[in-house]
């Protein structure tokens, strides 16, 4: 009897099973979050809100989203709406510049599987508004 005949047949059921898809690999993608107001939200006096540029990693935009919003709403702030950027390699190819702080923000969320607000801009009012939701992210 050789090597090979001790193995067992596989059944049928077994050989019809397909491979398991290989997961998905994690990417960090750029949002542009702005926030209302809720008490403990830790806004100054007088901010009507404010945008967060956050860097999350997903294994699609969506989760990145979706982890994003229940991290903030967990930490007593109240989201109103989520822009997405896409990923760096996203962003590059739109032509948009990327620094090396910025660069290295993405990579700690990547190996962390975190979310991290790079940036907080707080508006007053109406005033400032939208800039404050531009943060430079059309390729500037």
């Amino acid at each position: 009897m050789t090597h090979d005949d001790k193995k067992p047949a596989k059944s049928a059921a077994a050989a019809k099973q397909k491979p398991k898809p290989k997961p998905k690999r994690q990417e960090v993608y750029t949002l542009l979050v702005e926030i209302g107001r809720k008490s403990g939200d830790g806004l100054p006096k007088g901010a009507t809100g404010a945008a967060l540029l956050i860097y999350a990693s997903g294994v699609d935009e969506a989760e990145a989203v979706r982890e994003t919003v229940a991290i903030l709403k967990q930490a007593d702030t109240a989201p109103l709406d989520v822009s997405g950027y896409g990923t760096l390699a996203e962003r590059e190819a739109e032509g948009h510049k990327i620094g090396g702080e910025d660069r290295a923000l993405m990579q700690r969320a990547l190996d962390e599987n975190a979310v991290i607000v790079a940036q907080m801009t707080p508006f007053f009012g109406d005033e400032g508004r939208t800039e404050a939701l531009d943060l430079g992210l059309d390729g500037d």
